[in-house]
């Protein structure tokens, strides 16, 4: 394809996705246009949810519970301006890039030449930037400003021109977010472009969940999350710095790592001694990627074979259910929070059960995140056979993914009639 219709083909790529998505793309010839504190409001059927330009992330969910109480589920900050500001940048809700979660010694190799990228994680005194790239580096995409390039009632479309060299990268790459509500069903597309040179590329949404909305009464944890992984019965092997080793791990019937078999509370094995180190050195908890094995459903349809993850509280009665295309799944159990993020005016609670207050802060185990996308460094374990190096002739990268909204007491009524 010669590049003057490539180029063609890649204006016309966001509006086709959101034409599909959406249900009024003429609407995006108008101005966008944010709420006062800079957010992009759409609206499906008793859900609304709120998005930036800065890191394409989502900043707001809201959805009523079991008692007809609206809860904003997911955290972040009241105005957008601080995204750009807050020193501790927990990725709140944006979409990492170009490379989600971790490369190893911030290197690969492609057709035999080496590249290293920048590090920012894991800094000792030999290595003050970091051992490792987290999330695409230190100016990683959930870093930036993207542009809003399509907007309706019910859909948004975000789009990031990364130049080549970016962090270290190959080539240069151009990608949209696309964010639809259906119904009660939050669908999100992520494509990618590699124009020039063959790079890698691995997305997610990096979400921080709390279905109380930070407001239970009883815990500020998210421990009592119940999480069901149906096809998880294995995850990637790491080391201490949770770089992954190579080995694919059995999650054994019953083990920490278990939540396949049945669905479990994310505190149930808090009691267990190998809970211990299970994110990494001295760590308790979660950070774990897990594989999504669905190979004996073949052919199956990633929208109707069953979701890859449940995620549901008994306190709010609110269920979320995570259906995607992709083939690993990584849950963060929030114990990096230490009490010094402060919850959204529309979250928290001002009484505890036992008539002390809560701190509106998240607290340590507060929230968990969620992230779907495909094996975590698979680009220095070919033996793995991932598809994560994508040049101009490879055509897009694609992720896909529906999380449904739903409340526990209309699957338990179902189950009883």
């Amino acid at each position: 394809m010669k590049w003057s219709s490539k180029l063609l083909a890649l204006a016309a790529l966001p509006m086709a996705l959101v034409a599909a998505d959406g249900d009024d793309a003429s609407a995006s010839s108008s101005k966008p246009k944010p709420d006062k504190d800079g957010k992009y409001w759409i609206h499906g059927d008793g859900i609304s949810a709120a998005f930036i330009p800065y890191g394409a992330s989502v900043t707001n969910i809201l959805f009523k519970d079991q008692y007809g109480i609206e809860r904003d589920l997911v955290a972040g900050f009241d105005n957008a301006t601080y995204y750009g500001v807050d020193k501790q940048h927990p990725h709140f809700g944006g979409v990492p890039g170009r490379y989600a979660n971790r490369i190893k010694n911030s290197t690969f190799e492609i057709d035999g030449k080496k590249y290293k990228v920048k590090a920012n994680e894991n800094p000792t005194k030999e290595h003050p930037d970091g051992l490792d790239t987290l999330h695409g580096g230190p100016d990683g995409w959930d870093w930036r400003n993207f542009t809003v390039l399509a907007y309706t009632k019910n859909s948004i479309t975000f789009q990031i021109v990364d130049p080549d060299g970016k962090e270290g990268f190959p080539g240069e790459v151009v990608s949209w977010a696309t964010y639809t509500l259906n119904g009660r069903d939050w669908d999100f597309k992520l494509v990618a472009l590699s124009t020039t040179k063959k790079t890698p590329i691995m997305l997610s949404s990096h979400t921080y969940w709390n279905l109380d909305g930070f407001a239970n009464n009883e815990t500020n944890t998210a421990l009592n999350h119940t999480l069901h992984l149906p096809y998880s019965g294995q995850r990637v092997g790491v080391d201490n710095i949770l770089i992954p080793t190579g080995d694919i791990l059995a999650n054994a019937k019953g083990s920490v790592n278990d939540f396949w078999s049945k669905p479990k509370q994310l505190g149930a094995s808090f009691g267990d001694k190998d809970i211990v180190n299970n994110c990494g050195f001295n760590c308790t908890g979660y950070d774990n990627c897990y594989t999504i094995n669905r190979q004996s459903l073949s052919p199956y349809d990633w929208r109707t074979s069953g979701p890859v993850a449940t995620l549901s509280s008994e306190w709010s009665g609110i269920q979320l259910d995570i259906f995607t295309d992709q083939d690993a799944f990584q849950v963060y159990g929030c114990q990096g929070q230490n009490g010094s993020m402060a919850l959204k005016k529309t979250q928290g609670v001002k009484t505890s059960r036992n008539g002390k207050d809560f701190p509106r802060t998240i607290a340590k185990y507060g929230c968990v995140v969620l992230e779907v996308q495909d094996y975590i460094d698979g680009i220095n374990h070919p033996e793995w056979m991932r598809k994560q190096i994508w040049g101009p002739e490879d055509g897009p990268y694609v992720l896909q993914a529906k999380y449904r909204f739903s409340l526990t007491s209309e699957h338990k009524n179902k189950c009883d009639k």
